[in-house]
């Protein structure tokens, strides 16, 4: 994992727990889709959305929700986006 991509991660995992605490950051398998791993209901999947946006700067259409399922799918879109500007 590239520097850039290890800070982006980790970016996330400290919004994702400051959503839901009980989250252990070293259990998580950025392949595996992030709601089975986590009990996280529709609306903390939103804030976790609304969070990433407000903490990049990109905006994440509500379209691309349901395609974001992994850690690996949050890092590319946003890696993707910040590229883009």
């Amino acid at each position: 994992m590239s520097e850039d991509r290890e800070a982006l991660s980790e970016a996330v995992m400290s919004l994702l727990c400051s959503i839901a605490p009980e989250v252990e950051p070293g259990s998580i398998d950025p392949a595996r889709p992030l709601r089975r791993q986590v009990d996280l209901d529709s609306m903390n999947w939103l804030d976790l959305m609304v969070g990433l946006k407000q903490r990049f700067g990109v905006e994440i259409a509500e379209a691309d929700y349901a395609r974001l399922e992994s850690l690996n799918d949050v890092l590319d879109h946003l890696q993707t986006r910040l590229a883009t500007g």
